[in-house]
């Protein structure tokens, strides 16, 4: 899977091995990576350039994996192609709101949400947290508070997202115990990754390489849809029976869990 481009940077631009660029049209992205990451995979939302490089300067060493964005297209565009546990948005963006930009993500994705913004009107406060975030931080900032929320707002996402259960199938992902009935069934290390971010996007559309790209991130390396289909096809064997049907096959677009 091919998973950098190969371009010409400026020279004066970071080539430290930990930073990989993105090209979106004519710009370059900067994205902070490290193959020793913890699991936590956070999107930044933030039209200054400033803050966004110092607010991914500090997730860096707090040991996150940062994806970077500067608008909400770019942002659209990065959710479209990886999975995140988190999203820290500005709310005045150069091409739409904060607001509207959580709502769109999470309507797609089981993701904890942080609005970091200079609008500290209680109704804007409000409006946040009606929209889903589980916290709204105002400007000016301090980046220890902040960066003592995150790992607590992470903290509550993980005690729930650790148990799936249907009354069929049960799964534990912190034991890693999957159960159907009374039966446990033995998964392998690449069928328990594919579980989870089943489970944890429930309903939704994961696209081949959406799914590709996730699974390579947590450290699966497969590599085309052929391995990643014969995968799911053997899990499904284990997991379903007439009556209880997880996995749906979108032709030529992905799978969706129901």
């Amino acid at each position: 899977m091919q998973k950098n481009k190969i371009i010409n940077l400026p020279k004066n631009i970071d080539t430290s091995p930990d930073t990989v660029y993105t090209i979106y049209g004519t710009n370059i992205r900067r994205t902070i990576w490290k193959e020793e990451w913890l699991i936590d995979t956070i999107l930044l939302l933030e039209d200054d350039p400033e803050l966004n490089h110092t607010i991914c300067t500090a997730l860096q060493k707090e040991r996150y994996r940062v994806y970077s964005a500067y608008t909400c297209q770019e942002g659209q565009m990065l959710a479209g192609s990886h999975t995140f546990d988190m999203a820290i948005l500005d709310v005045n963006l150069p091409d739409g709101d904060g607001f509207q930009f959580c709502k769109w993500i999470k309507a797609r994705s089981h993701i904890s949400i942080l609005f970091l913004s200079a609008r500290d009107l209680e109704e804007d406060v409000l409006n946040g947290y009606d929209m889903g975030a589980d916290d709204y931080m105002t400007k000016p900032f301090s980046m220890k508070i902040l960066l003592k929320k995150i790992p607590v707002i992470l903290s509550r996402e993980t005690a729930k997202s650790n148990l799936y259960d249907d009354g069929f199938l049960s799964i534990d992902f912190e034991l890693g115990v999957v159960r159907t009935g009374e039966k446990t069934c033995p998964v392998t290390p690449t069928e328990y990754r594919i579980l989870k971010q089943f489970t944890t996007h429930k309903g939704q559309l994961l696209t081949y390489s959406v799914l590709l790209d996730s699974l390579w991130e947590d450290g699966t390396e497969l590599f085309d849809k052929h391995a990643l289909a014969v995968n799911i096809n053997r899990l499904r064997k284990k997991i379903e029976t007439e009556h209880h049907r997880y996995i749906s096959n979108v032709y030529g677009m992905g799978y969706i869990w129901k």
